[in-house]
């Protein structure tokens, strides 16, 4: 069996796992992703996680055969290479720039068409980033040989070969025009293209483990490093690779993102929350994403789950409701950004928090599905799937719908791992995942088109 180490660097958390090329988790490491304060920006530690990641890799090769390691990230990180290593270090995504640069990007950057997504708050483009680094740094900026998203530094460090790839591209780094599948105007404008090293595929093998570093884990010098791929694609490939089409996939964690595979939209107008990423093949996939895990820990609060029917029947009966945003970002709702409130006679009431959190968090993955081009089946993902009453509420909430719940909630690790078998698999990847019982459910029609229009009201106002 080939074992696959899946580097995912998350935004709160970054996981070492060891799985099958199947897809199969055997084991995971984790440690937070921590970011310093200070000079030049807030960044984040790279000497410190590659010590953490050298260690781990020793620690997992002890106890399996790694053959390939791949990593995936989040799309808002990249780093300024020179030489063999950072020139700079990465930026916090969540890092407010200087005004003198966001007024000036804002008067460069593209249409939607180019930039895929909404211009988004602090540092949360890559091209936003590498702008803030060439305006205020620009020797170093001039003497860098390339800037690489976050699973392509990766793959730099393990394997020494430079490489751009897709899907990182594609998610919101305003460098990438993903519906047409070509770099964005702004690359040749600012003469970056000399910063953008080849594109390879996600799934493509740049080298082997440098010697070096193979005798520090103490794995074989024959060790592949892949290309690597944004985390919500290779969460995405690991349906296609099962042969599923027409379908759209809700990955949850700190964001909610949900893409699909189904076209129909005009990527020449721009919706609140709106996005258009790239699948590992290059094609365009409209999507929505908000910052759902951040809205559901200030819903929440203090209280713990699990979610209680009874709570739902109570929130419902009495019309409270978690109004949104609560985040500095207005997601999908524009004009509500630090306006989030709960309402109603339940609002004080600590023993519902948990279960209003979880319905809201519904109610927002409801709404990001309803404004795609509807897809065949609905599939939900990632953590927030742990907690059952989730996946029924959504279920209940698109009683039209198809909705399939994954039983697994490592889809991230697994989509990443069978990249490394993707040229040699030769029927599809097995994939477990069922409708949610929404038997027991009340009727939320009515309570879904009351916050409907609290939120229309709230926009309004704004």
């Amino acid at each position: 069996m080939s074992i696959v180490a899946v580097f995912d660097i998350g935004k709160t958390n970054v996981k070492l796992s060891a799985a099958s090329d199947d897809g199969r988790v055997l084991e995971t490491l984790s440690t937070p992703n921590k970011v310093k304060d200070g000079l030049p920006y807030r960044h984040h530690d790279l000497d410190e996680l590659e010590a953490w990641l050298i260690d781990s890799l020793a620690a997992l090769g002890k106890r399996y055969d790694i053959g390939a390691i791949v990593t995936c990230a989040h799309g808002s990180g990249g780093v300024l290479v020179d030489g063999q290593g950072a020139a700079m270090p990465m930026i916090d995504y969540e890092q407010p720039i200087p005004a003198d640069v966001d007024a000036y990007y804002r008067t460069i950057v593209g249409p939607y068409r180019e930039r895929a997504s909404a211009i988004m708050l602090g540092a949360a483009h890559l091209a936003r980033q590498m702008l803030w680094q060439e305006m205020h740094w620009p020797e170093t900026f001039a003497a860098a040989s390339a800037y690489l998203a976050t699973p392509q530094y990766w793959a730099f460090r393990l394997s020494g070969v430079l490489a751009s790839e897709v899907t990182s591209l594609a998610a919101q780094s305003h460098l990438w025009a993903s519906a047409d599948g070509w770099p964005a105007a702004l690359v040749a404008s600012r003469g970056w293209q000399r910063l953008m090293p080849p594109m390879r595929r996600a799934w493509e093998t740049l080298g082997s483990l440098k010697p070096e570093l193979a005798r520090r884990c103490g794995l074989k010098a024959t060790t592949r490093i892949l290309c690597g791929v944004h985390d919500s694609s290779a969460n995405f490939y690991r349906y296609q690779a099962a042969d599923l089409s027409d379908f759209m996939v809700i990955s949850t964690g700190t964001w909610i993102v949900a893409l699909t595979d189904r076209l129909g939209v005009d990527f020449d107008i721009e919706l609140p929350g709106h996005s258009c990423n790239a699948d590992v093949f290059g094609n365009p996939m409209p999507g929505m994403l908000t910052m759902g895990g951040r809205e559901f820990s200030a819903v929440a609060a203090k209280a713990s789950g699990p979610a209680s029917m009874q709570a739902v029947r109570r929130i419902v009966a009495s019309g409270t409701f978690a109004l949104p945003t609560f985040g500095s970002d207005d997601g999908l709702f524009p004009g509500t950004a630090h306006r989030g409130r709960l309402e109603g006679p339940l609002a004080e009431d600590e023993g519902v928090r948990f279960t209003l959190a979880v319905l809201y968090s519904a109610l927002l993955t409801a709404d990001c599905i309803r404004d795609l081009p509807e897809a065949g089946t609905v599939v939900l993902d990632g953590n927030f799937v742990v907690e059952p009453l989730y996946g029924a509420a959504v279920a209940a909430l698109l009683p039209d719908r198809r909705v399939l719940v994954s039983r697994s909630t490592t889809g991230t690790a697994t989509g990443a791992a069978m990249l490394a078998a993707h040229e040699k698999r030769i029927s599809p990847a097995p994939l477990a995942a069922e409708a949610p019982d929404t038997s027991d459910f009340p009727e939320l029609s009515s309570y879904q088109r009351r916050w409907q229009a609290l939120i229309k009201t709230m926009e309004q106002i704004s």
